[in-house]
């Protein structure tokens, strides 16, 4: 089992940067694929990025390709995503997620644990 708490969300002015940080607990965090995904009003969720255990291996959505960048620590039990030239249309809750079958899947229901959300506001 494995607990996340995501934070560094804020407003921040287009063309701005974030990190966010999401912290685990428990255990196996260091042997489950991580995701990044998030959700804005009105809207579906969307994939945005995941990273294998062992953070050899990353994959991002066409949306934020060039412009974040995912990352871990297995020893501090952290996964950070550095948003950089942000833009209104990134605005949204992100959560980070778990998956404890080591899958590198863009698909929410293939995690099986999942943050609180933290709120990530750019204006134009």
């Amino acid at each position: 089992q494995v607990q996340l708490v995501e934070s560094g969300g804020g407003l921040v002015q287009a063309g701005g940067s974030l990190r966010l940080s999401c912290a685990a607990s428990g255990r196996t965090f260091s042997s489950y694929t991580m995701g990044w995904f998030r959700q804005a009003p009105g809207k579906e969720g969307e994939f945005v990025a995941h990273i294998t255990w062992s953070g050899d291996i990353t994959y991002y959505a066409d949306s934020v390709k060039g412009r974040f960048t995912i990352s871990r620590d297995n020893a501090k039990k952290l996964m950070l995503l550095q948003m950089n030239s942000l833009k209104p249309e990134d605005t949204a809750v992100y959560y980070c997620a778990g998956d404890g079958a080591q899958r590198t899947s863009r698909w929410w229901y293939d995690y099986d644990y999942w943050g609180q959300g933290t709120q990530v506001t750019v204006s134009s």
